[in-house]
């Protein structure tokens, strides 16, 4: 499994999701916010985030399917009052053929967009993601229309990954960026 372990940024504490909170999702929001420790703005969840997504990760996270399915939850901190607030969630799974890679996708809540959250996330996830024993590559999907988070990937070392996605089946219309290890000095 991803190492699985909270993760702080300077603005954020990422926090790594049980079942519990997984299911806690499409149940009583109160659950969620009391096992995060942080207030659940009514616009959760994140685009793309939606009903079948999160029933996909229950169900991965009960069977133990995948060994590198990891979920975060983004909570700000704010560091005058002590507030947290979950603001987005990212997490990790199987890359179909490639037993290095993983894939990553992300979502931050509209009113926290274009504040760097995510960048900032990513930047502290991909150590993470690399320290697992043999993960090589990340890859990540997005759709081209979507600029600022083509920014994201691109401001943490991603690059357009061309034609090694070529007829893996990747939903239809996304493009698809690849961050590779940094092979040490």
């Amino acid at each position: 499994m991803i190492p699985a372990s909270p993760i702080r940024t300077e603005r954020l504490e990422l926090i790594p999701a049980t079942l519990e909170m997984l299911a806690s999702e499409n149940g009583d929001r109160r659950v969620l916010a009391r096992l995060l420790n942080a207030a659940i703005p009514p616009s959760w969840p994140p685009p793309l985030l939606d009903e079948e997504t999160l029933a996909g990760f229950v169900r991965m996270k009960v069977e133990g399917s995948d060994p590198v399915f990891c979920v975060w939850y983004w909570i700000l901190i704010n560091r005058d009052s002590g507030d947290r607030t979950l603001i987005g969630s990212g997490g990790t799974g199987s890359c179909s053929g490639d037993e290095g890679a993983v894939m990553i996708g992300y979502s931050v809540l509209s009113e926290f967009q274009n504040r760097g959250y995510a960048t900032e996330a990513l930047r502290h996830l991909i150590p993470a993601i690399f320290s697992y024993p043999g993960i090589r590559r990340i890859f990540a999907t997005t759709y081209p229309e979507l600029k600022a988070s083509i920014r994201i990937l691109e401001k943490n070392g991603f690059v357009p990954a061309g034609a090694i996605f070529e007829g893996q089946g990747m939903e239809e219309g996304t493009v698809v960026y690849v961050r590779d290890a940094v092979s040490p000095q």
